[in-house]
């Protein structure tokens, strides 16, 4: 049905992929069928520099392990309840990734609404755990390779403007909390914090 995006799509600084994240759509392919979402908001982490990173100081457990590996696969953890996504960048051995925060529904409406079941439309997937819920989107996922089904990325629409800002829920981080490595779509009413 769509054409994932080559493992080269991946292969660019950590920024600017933050970037050119903005606009794919984000497809999961499930049993119950096909869910997506245009992706409308992005946060980078930028490795062992990076006191908000995971790998700040390059840690390295078995749950950062993955953003080791080479750009364009799949950082899940959880975080409370929910299963959040990145999409790692840089060449192997440089672990950065990137948080999608927020999509915009495309495919699959009536399986993302089942989903999100008593919540407004609005608040379908307007945050990193609850774009994975709706997309259908687990710790299974880990590791995924995303140039290929069940989970990858398509061309999708063009942002005619992108916004920056700090990054949002990494209050203990010093510094870091001030970089404006979060990327959303201007004026996108389906972002996670406006």
């Amino acid at each position: 049905m769509y054409q994932p995006l080559p493992i080269d799509f991946y292969q660019r600084p950590t920024l600017e992929l933050a970037k050119a994240l903005l606009g794919c759509l984000l497809v999961k392919e499930t049993p119950e069928g096909i869910a997506s979402g245009y992706i409308l908001e992005t946060e980078a982490y930028l490795g062992a520099g990076d006191r908000a990173a995971h790998s700040f100081g390059n840690r390295h457990t078995k749950r950062t392990a993955i953003m080791y590996a080479a750009a364009g696969h799949v950082y899940t953890y959880t975080m409370h309840t929910h299963t959040l996504i990145n999409v790692v960048a840089e060449p192997e051995g440089t672990p950065h990734a990137i948080l999608i925060r927020a999509v915009e529904p495309v495919d699959g409406i009536k399986i993302i609404e089942a989903r999100r079941l008593g919540r407004k439309r609005t608040e379908w997937t307007n945050g990193p755990g609850k774009l994975t819920d709706a997309l259908g989107i687990t710790m299974q996922d880990y590791g995924h390779l995303l140039t290929k089904p069940p989970l990858y990325l398509c061309a999708g629409l063009t942002p005619n403007h992108i916004s920056s800002g700090p990054r949002i829920g990494i209050e203990n981080s010093g510094e870091a909390r001030l970089k404006p490595w979060r990327f959303w779509i201007t004026a996108h009413p389906g972002i996670s914090k406006k």
